[in-house]
Order: structure tokens, then sequence, then C-alpha cells
């Protein structure tokens, strides 16, 4: 291997494992939300899609670094950013919209992180033909770190409260922003952001009908009815089970999503990506339909078998978006596509949380299996 690729591989799996240890928080804002104000699911979900909705900018994100200062820097940028926000949500105890409002804000911080590092995927990837097995690497750093941050999380939840959590993730940013120093970026000419320039680039890139293509299928392919926050609570409520274990299960779920990732970095550069979508997406209609049956011994069956598949085809989606990123605008098409990935994320979630009230879960979970092939017709026209 190639030193330059070694370190692209070092520098796409640290953010990434940032991303993963992010999550260390996550339980004990959900219980704080669920038990100590009382809300509901679907206005936990409700708060969950707003918080995301700063990832639907990363267009936006992507032109400033495709333009402006180097996707190192902006790493750093994120990184230092990371740690102040890190302070202010692990120091104070916030009230609920100042709390949101810092999330939200760091949200878009990390959308940045994000952005920048998969823009180094696209370029150097298409260059060495690694695109699939860098972005394995990733989701396998990603992975790794949600082993620590279930379990660590679930302890977290238990004994302290979410702030602590957000403490724990200082030492983290400082060591991943010790271990970017090591990757050298390409200079490129001088940048910089301008309104004409953004509108340039995005007329060039809706103009893209490929692109558009693609982006309508991903949407259509990723947007179904959302439940996972209504199987948690059956967890809590109805199972009775503790913090711990159901953390340590969102470990167990995540070390097979290693095995997934690891299986797609051994085969990306084999299958034939077109057929394995119109095969997904009969399996992803089935696999919803499975959570119809949902009991203790299931929960941790599903958890662990679907790990393994819904990472390979997560992989694939990505491989095949990374494939297709516009050259010379590589971080701000791909941002383009994630950002689709991401509003059909937000929608799921924000219909889940709407309908589950008025339809209950055993329909709710039949529509979501139903939506799955709205993006069949499409597949044929795919390059």
């Amino acid at each position: 291997m190639k030193p330059k690729l070694l370190w692209v591989f070092v520098l796409s799996g640290a953010v990434y494992f940032t991303q993963g240890i992010e999550s260390l928080p996550s339980q004990g804002l959900f219980y704080y939300l669920k038990e100590t104000l009382g809300f509901g699911a679907e206005k936990i979900m409700f708060l969950t899609s707003l918080i995301s909705f700063a990832w639907l900018v990363k267009p936006l994100i992507g032109y400033l670094i495709d333009h402006f200062l180097s996707k190192r820097s902006w790493i750093f940028i994120s990184l230092a950013l990371d740690i102040v926000f890190a302070v202010f949500l692990g120091m104070m105890h916030l009230p609920l919209f100042l709390l949101v409002a810092l999330l939200v804000i760091n949200s878009g911080n990390a959308a940045f992180r994000d952005v920048a590092v998969d823009g180094v995927m696209c370029v150097e990837g298409k260059k060495y033909q690694a695109t699939g097995r860098i972005q394995s690497i990733q989701w396998i750093s990603i992975l790794l770190a949600g082993l620590i941050s279930g379990v660590g999380g679930g302890y977290i939840a238990e004994w302290w409260d979410y702030r602590a959590g957000f403490l724990f993730l200082i030492p983290v940013y400082i060591l991943v922003g010790l271990s970017a120093f090591f990757y050298r970026e390409e200079k490129r000419g001088e940048g910089g952001f301008s309104a004409p320039g953004l509108l340039n680039d995005l007329k060039k890139l809706f103009a893209d009908r490929r692109l558009i293509l693609i982006g309508l299928f991903i949407f259509l392919y990723k947007y179904s009815p959302s439940f996972g926050t209504p199987l948690t609570f059956i967890q809590r409520d109805i199972f009775k089970w503790d913090k711990v274990w159901i953390g340590t299960l969102w470990s167990i779920s995540t070390l097979f999503g290693v095995a997934g990732a690891l299986l797609y970095y051994r085969f990306s550069q084999r299958i034939n990506i077109k057929k394995w979508l119109y095969y997904s997406v009969f399996l992803g209609a089935l696999t919803t339909l499975s959570y119809l049956h949902y009991t203790q011994f299931t929960a941790v069956f599903y958890n662990v078998v679907y790990s393994v598949l819904g990472m390979f085809i997560f992989l694939m989606i990505m491989d095949f978006m990374a494939r297709h990123s516009v050259k010379g605008l590589e971080a701000t098409s791909f941002a383009l596509l994630c950002s689709i990935n991401n509003l059909a994320d937000i929608l799921s979630n924000l219909s889940g949380a709407y309908l589950l009230p008025w339809v209950g879960l055993k329909w709710l979970i039949i529509l979501s299996a139903l939506t799955s092939f709205l993006c069949l017709p499409l597949i044929r026209r795919i390059e």
C-alpha cells in the first residue's frame, strides 16, 4: 500500500471513530427526555430529527470545503470547536431549548468534519480505485467506537447523566486532531466563497441528470416511516431491560456491523452493485416485516443478523455515491447525495412520529415495509 493511501485510511478511520464515539451521551439524553422530562416516543423522535437538520446543508458545507482552505484545515477547525461545545454541554445543566439549540449547532460542526473527510475519500479513493475500501475502514472505525459508546453510554446513563458523556469526548477530540497531522493534502489553486460561484456549481450539479437520478433513487431507497424509538420503549417498559443491558445489546449489534463492513472491504471491487441493490429492496422489506414478531429473543436475533446485512448494504450505497461524485466538486457532490440520504432519514423519523399515534406500531411497520418498493422503477435506469 502506498504511504499516502495509508494515511488516507488513518485519517478517515480516525475522523469516523470520532463520529461513533460521539454517541456516548446519546443514551443518557434519551433517558433524560424519557424519564426525567417524561417525553413520549413521538416527541423524542421529533427532537432527534430537529437536531439532525443541520446535516441537510452539507452541499453548502461541501462548497466551502472545495473552495476555501484545505480539507485537513476544516477537520482541525471542527475538532477545536468540538472541544468548546463539549465543555459547555458537559459542565452546565441547560434548559431544554438551549440544550437543543447547542446540539443543533454541534451537529452542524460535526457535519463540516464529515464532509471534509468524505471529500478526501472521494478524491484519493477514485485516484487509487479504493472508495469502497476506504469507506469500509471508515465504518469499521465508527462501529468500533460504537462498541465503546454502547456499553460506556449505558454505564454513563445508569450512574451519571448525559453531561458526563460529553466530557469523556474531549480527550478523543485531542487525539484525533494529532492523527490528522500526518496526512498531506495536495495543493490546489486559490479559492474562496462567492455567491455566484456557489450558484454556478450548484447549477452544474443539478444539471447533471445522472446525479439527480441517483439522488432520487437514494431518497426513495432510504425513505420509510421509522419505528426504532418505539422498540426501545418496548425494551425498557415491557421487557424491563436495564440501561446497561440495552447499551450492551447496542454494542453487540455494532460488533456484527463490523463483520458486515469487513465483508464489504473484501468484496467491494467484485460485486455487481446494481444487481445487489435490486435484491436488497426485497430483503429490506422482509426484514422490516419481521419486526411484527418482536420478543426478547427476536430483539437480540434481529440486532445481530440485521447488523451484518445492514452494514454491507449501507456501504454498498455509500460506495455507489462516492463513485459518482463530480470531479473537482467531490466534497460538494458527495455531500449533496449524503444530504438527500439524511433528508430521507429525517422524514422517516418525522413520518414515523406522526403516524405512530394514528395507526399504531403494527401498521407503522407494515407501511414501512411497503414503502421499500418505491425505488424499484428507478433501478433499471441507473447506469
